[in-house]
């Protein structure tokens, strides 16, 4: 049907009073009828019979003919309905739009070339009780699109291809590390201690327990437990939830990605970043070039490698260092007119200056190590620069991607980073961690050198897809109470 044709099924208020089945066998997926029957010629028929289902998402009635368009998860096709042939041919003709049905008839090819199924028999499997009245024009108002998700997937056909490639990149995902040996395991959301990240949980409260629980922040101290316990690659692909503000972003509900390999650091987790991104990319496109909100990005390995502070001096051509005092590092910001805390340290400074100066301007995709062991409190001592850890975080499109580290296995360092930690918290520092006994006795068994990685998957899709705002990749994404209800 063109797109101009006129919709003339009813809207959803009166309804057919016809029974509904428990069940409807033999359905076939539409892209399969297409593609099993492109040969048809106009005018000709089929032989043999196909059953299909879906929505009435188009309608067309001419006297004892009807041209209704039937769409699934896979497709549209046409559906042929004439009286002469069609069961109860009165009863389709009131359906409204939206409403779910079954046919089975015959595959051919209208004159005018047109695919469609010539209906013998149909049921009706599910009426729509709500219109969808104009809906399968497509929706543009993203407050109607992300509320009503369900009625956004069939009207905008797009939708339900960026969920659809989200699949495909995570089924990816764990191809790629379940074929380079790393074990998936699950880890507890509900925590005593959230840990793992700098970030304000959510709490709530266990009654059986008495005890007040958070839901976790980050996946990643259980994570390093089962490394103690001998596990030597391990990840977990799950939710994770920071009690934060809503953004292009940021969404208070998210999904991670979280590796640990013993006896690696962090330029194999470098490595890492490089093949698994650049293997998501060539599985859903076929290349590794990518365009994103109109900028082309090659994602072919090997990627850039920079100090945080060589991208600052880039970006603003202002030297900084931790070999400065705090003076002459605050100095720096206030020429960039950054703001900071009067008792943030030269490192956390330092990062300052980057994440506003710097980071926003990165199309990458770049790899910015070398961090002030101020603001990485999991991350092992630099090997040769005092006062840095190594850590990196990737840069792609302006956007931090993944963040990694030659993790801090020595248990008395840990323990003197957390309690600096749990004092920043104590002083009203909402995001700053706090003291993991368990972890840290984990820690006093022995953990290897190990390697680290966390990448966020709602930005790799958000990547992959093309999508400018992170709720376009999240099925039903967190939403302020609709003040119109």
């Amino acid at each position: 049907m063109n797109e101009e044709e006129t919709n003339e099924a009813t809207e959803a208020g009166g309804r057919l009073d016809l029974p509904i089945p428990y069940r409807f066998p033999g359905v076939v997926p539409i892209a399969a009828v297409i593609g099993e029957n492109e040969a048809i010629e106009p005018e000709a028929v089929a032989e043999g019979s196909v059953t299909v289902a879906g929505r009435v998402m188009r309608f067309r009635g001419q006297g004892k003919l009807i041209f209704a368009e039937l769409r699934d998860g896979s497709g549209n096709i046409q559906l042929f309905v004439e009286q002469s042939t069609a069961d109860d041919f009165d009863s389709f003709k009131l359906l409204n739009l939206g409403d779910w049905i079954g046919a089975s008839g015959m595959p051919m090819r209208t004159k005018r070339g047109e695919l469609s199924v010539k209906v013998r028999a149909w049921s009706l499997l599910a009426p729509a009780h709500r219109s969808f009245g104009d809906k399968w024009k497509g929706i543009s108002d993203p407050e109607v699109r992300y509320r009503q998700r369900e009625v956004d997937l069939w009207a905008n056909r797009d939708v339900r291809q960026i969920f659809l490639q989200r699949s495909t990149i995570i089924k990816y995902i764990r191809e790629f590390l379940d074929e380079n040996g790393f074990v998936e395991v699950e880890t507890p959301i509900l925590q005593a201690v959230e840990g793992g990240a700098a970030a304000k949980p959510f709490i709530t409260h266990h009654n059986a327990l008495h005890a007040d629980l958070s839901l976790r922040i980050a996946l990643e101290l259980y994570l390093k437990r089962a490394l103690v316990g001998g596990f030597g690659r391990v990840y977990e692909l799950g939710r994770v939830f920071r009690n934060e503000g809503l953004s292009p972003r940021h969404n208070p509900e998210f999904t991670m990605l979280e590796l640990y390999q013993a006896y690696a650091d962090y330029t194999d987790m470098m490595d890492m970043v490089e093949q698994l991104v650049s293997g998501a990319c060539l599985r859903l496109h076929g290349k590794t070039v990518i365009s994103y909100q109109g900028q082309e990005i090659d994602l072919s390995p090997p990627w850039r490698r920079a100090t945080m502070e060589e991208l600052i001096f880039e970006a603003t051509s202002e030297t900084v260092n931790l070999a400065m005092t705090r003076e002459e590092v605050a100095g720096v910001a206030d020429r960039l007119k950054v703001a900071y805390a009067k008792d943030d340290g030269s490192g956390k400074i330092i990062q300052e200056i980057y994440e506003k100066t710097t980071e926003p301007n990165l199309m990458g995709p770049v790899h910015v190590y070398d961090y002030p062991k101020e603001v990485s409190p999991l991350a092992r001592d630099h090997r040769s620069k005092q006062n840095y850890v190594e850590r990196f975080e990737t840069v792609v499109a302006k956007k931090e991607l993944a963040n990694a580290f030659s993790e801090l296995n020595d248990p008395v360092e840990q323990r003197a980073r957390l309690e600096a930690q749990a004092a920043l918290r104590a002083a009203g520092d909402e995001e700053a961690m706090a003291v993991d006994e368990d972890f840290l006795r984990a820690l006093e068994h022995g953990m290897p050198p190990t390697g680290g990685l966390g990448v966020g998957i709602d930005r790799l899709v958000m990547l992959l897809t093309d999508q400018p705002n992170i709720k376009e990749v999240i099925l039903f994404p967190a939403l302020r109470k609709d003040e119109r209800q």
